[in-house]
């Protein structure tokens, strides 16, 4: 039920509910955790080896976060993502990712342009080897160098606030995704764009590959609801 958790480490400096929320909070972001999923307090306390009592006080902050749903009679679970949820966050996205993409295409250096051809590499090399954790890793790290390049510091700061929601859905959509081909051919047009100093063709892809995460995800959560209705 508790997927990979593990004993969580009690020299941590943190109060006792803090480690506990932001672990939880880790699992859920990244998918060990799933949505839907019921978190049970006796279970998620031995499996960290804590008491009852932060593990509730976590559950209550992740509930006030969005991140977790109190169901009558059914106890605490993993917030679903909804298609709203998807679509508002991504509508957000795609105006943040086309304007830090078109800015980086004009104020990239030459170091940075080399950084983001080797997390390309790793990340084309950790799709193709199906090796998920890694590329999420990599994709993480392709976006924040684009966004570092941009030398915008609000659109940065206004990014981050969007990093957590923005991670359950990427985690979903390399997943689900039907076509690692597709996948590389996205990530590869932006960086080409931005190499050639064409902020219109980095704005375009990047909104596309947006649109594309949308419509993956959104495949992907009908899928699974209709065949939680048979």
């Amino acid at each position: 039920m508790a997927g990979k958790l593990s004993k969580v480490n009690l020299n941590d400096y943190k109060p006792l509910r803090d480690v506990i929320f932001n672990t939880l909070r880790e699992a859920i972001i990244v998918g060990e955790l799933k949505p839907g999923q019921r978190l049970m307090e006796v279970q998620l306390a031995e499996k960290m080896g804590v008491s009852r009592t932060p593990v509730r006080e976590a559950i209550r902050k992740l509930e006030l976060e969005g991140l977790v749903e109190m169901l009558p009679r059914k106890g605490a679970h993993v917030a679903e993502l909804s298609v709203k949820d998807i679509m508002d966050v991504l509508e957000v996205r795609a105006t943040l990712d086309g304007l830090a993409t078109s800015l980086s295409a004009t104020r990239i250096s030459e170091d940075e342009k080399k950084e983001l051809r080797h997390i390309l590499d790793q990340f084309i090399n950790c799709v193709e080897k199906e090796n998920l954790q890694g590329s999420i890793k990599k994709d993480v790290e392709f976006h924040d160098v684009i966004y570092k390049s941009s030398r915008n510091d609000k659109l940065i700061q206004i990014s981050n606030n969007l990093r957590e929601q923005v991670q359950r859905f990427r985690v979903v959509y390399i997943k689900d995704y039907s076509s690692s081909r597709e996948l590389i051919r996205e990530h590869t047009e932006i960086y080409e764009a931005i190499s050639a100093g064409n902020p219109e063709a980095a704005m375009r892809a990047a909104q596309r590959h947006i649109k594309n995460q949308e419509e993956s995800i959104i495949r992907s959560l009908k899928k699974k609801h209709s065949e939680a209705e048979k």
